[in-house]
């Protein structure tokens, strides 16, 4: 069982940056897929960004096209979301997520592992 845990949560302000963390547990990570989702309180969640195996392809939700950047160091399994330009309705938790086998089944939630999550709040 892969174990993804998420860090660098906390409290910015609007226009502001933030950097999220995840790591796996075992160095098979380097084959999965990884990627982010958000949940903001009363809401569904929502696809954020994912990186390919490779670390080559990426995608994005609209919502945070240019603004967030998802990367990968395969010698670490470690994946990051920088995020930039934050607003106050990007507040919300944030889960990692691990293993789907393209980037469409991970845009769609279909993976394998998730993180406990990490809240990050936008405020001024």
């Amino acid at each position: 069982q892969v174990q993804v845990v998420e860090s660098g949560g906390g409290l910015v302000q609007p226009g502001g940056s933030l950097r999220l963390s995840c790591t796996a547990s075992e160095h098979t990570s380097s084959f999965y897929t990884m990627g982010w989702f958000r949940q903001a309180p009363g809401k569904e969640r929502e696809f954020v960004g994912a990186i390919a195996s490779s670390g080559g392809l990426t995608t994005y939700a609209d919502s945070v096209k240019g603004r967030f950047t998802v990367s990968r160091d395969g010698a670490e399994n470690t994946v990051h979301l920088q995020m930039n330009s934050l607003k106050p309705e990007d507040t919300a938790v944030y889960y990692c997520a691990a293993g789907a086998k393209t980037l469409v089944n991970m845009r769609r939630g279909l993976v394998d592992y998730w993180g406990q999550g990490t809240q990050v709040t936008v405020s001024s």
